[in-house]
């Protein structure tokens, strides 16, 4: 049997495979934003368009919140 047919579907079958380990869903941080024309800020995951510049470094929780601290107390 020649190897050329069965290439394709070795191909399909590593990347059917491997995808898992390529993607990884997360959700975007959010940023605050300032506009360039009057200054006023607006919390936004992604640049509300051109004229905004990103005016914060990235908050993990929504809405431009710090995350929340979980203590966790080991038991005895």
């Amino acid at each position: 049997m020649p190897i050329a047919p069965r290439l394709p579907c070795a191909l399909f079958a590593l990347v059917v495979l491997l995808a898992p380990l390529l993607v990884q869903a997360a959700p975007a941080p959010w940023y605050y934003w300032r506009s360039l024309v009057d200054g006023q800020r607006v919390c936004a995951q992604t640049s509300p368009g051109s004229g905004w510049e990103q005016d914060s470094s990235a908050y993990e929780g929504p809405g431009c919140q710090p995350r929340r601290k979980v203590l966790v107390v080991p038991m005895r």
